[in-house]
């Protein structure tokens, strides 16, 4: 209902500026950045350098022309962990992951399936070491929606570690190890926008987006699980967590405007999209 209104408010030129939109989920990066993979599952690509540092730091790996491969296909996912989770404590100490979060995020061999917390992860390690190794990992967005067509949005506070002060959706954050999607969803509503009366059958699954750009930590890659969730009249949400320092409801066409000026997360203009059936 809400996506649907959202919709009716646009204008022509609105509808095109937003399907054009879609064209920037997933970019390029530079040709000099690297490949890595273990057996056959891609694993991501790291900026130059970073290749070397891997080959010299973390056991069993060599390059196979310029893609660096590691020898671990045989070994278990605990195994895997371990290993890798050893590295990024070792680069850690030595200044080049920061960011730090002692939380872990799983990395799953299948780039396209949706995370089954039931099944075994290929790899689970800290969530600070996906961006410096490229890997694709996987969050939860939520689109706010009024039955109007308004849409509840959070701007992220000053002092977040990514995308510091810039607009987001009414609810946001990476999937942690063990975590369904679901589960995910239901705390982040709690957490940053106190909506603890919100079940699970409010929120409507509108599919997945995989959004990747290069960053100053290496490679953004996510998978983003995207809901929408319809918000009766007067209810408003409320942070509690301290990651969001203001909410508002905002008009389709202020949305569209802040969005042009680059007052939005690129991740909260693909969920927008994705809600909107726009992907």
């Amino acid at each position: 209902m809400g996506a649907q209104a959202f919709l009716r408010h646009l204008n022509a030129a609105e509808r095109s500026y937003l399907q054009q939109l879609t064209l920037t989920a997933r970019q390029s990066v530079p040709d000099d950045w690297q490949g890595w993979r273990c057996g056959t599952v891609f694993l991501g690509r790291l900026p130059p350098g970073r290749a070397e540092l891997l080959r010299q730091a973390l056991p069993d790996c060599r390059f196979e022309g310029q893609e660096l491969v590691w020898d671990a296909q045989e070994w278990s996912g605990p195994q895997r962990s371990a290993a890798l989770q050893a590295l990024l404590l070792e680069f850690r100490a030595l200044g080049r992951v920061n960011g730090w979060r002692n939380e872990r995020f799983s990395f799953w061999a299948n780039p396209d399936a949706a995370p089954d917390p039931q099944q075994p992860a290929w790899l689970s390690v800290e969530r600070a070491g996906f961006r410096y190794l490229g890997m694709m990992s996987h969050a939860v967005h939520i689109n706010g929606f009024t039955a109007d067509g308004r849409v509840w949005c959070g701007r992220r506070a000053p002092d977040k570690a990514t995308d510091p002060g810039l607009w987001d959706n009414v609810t946001a954050g990476g999937l942690p190890s063990g975590e369904s999607l679901l589960q995910c969803a239901l705390r982040e509503l709690q957490e940053e926008a106190g909506l603890d009366a919100v079940s699970a059958d409010a929120l409507c699954a509108a599919g997945g987006v995989r959004t990747s750009r290069p960053v100053a930590e290496g490679l953004h890659d996510e998978t983003l699980w995207v809901y929408n969730l319809l918000l009766p009249h007067g209810l408003a949400p409320l942070n509690r967590d301290g990651e969001v320092c203001e909410f508002a409801c905002l008009e389709p066409s202020r949305l569209i405007e802040m969005v042009r000026a680059g007052e939005f997360t690129a991740d909260a203009v693909q969920t927008l999209l994705r809600g909107l059936n726009f992907v």
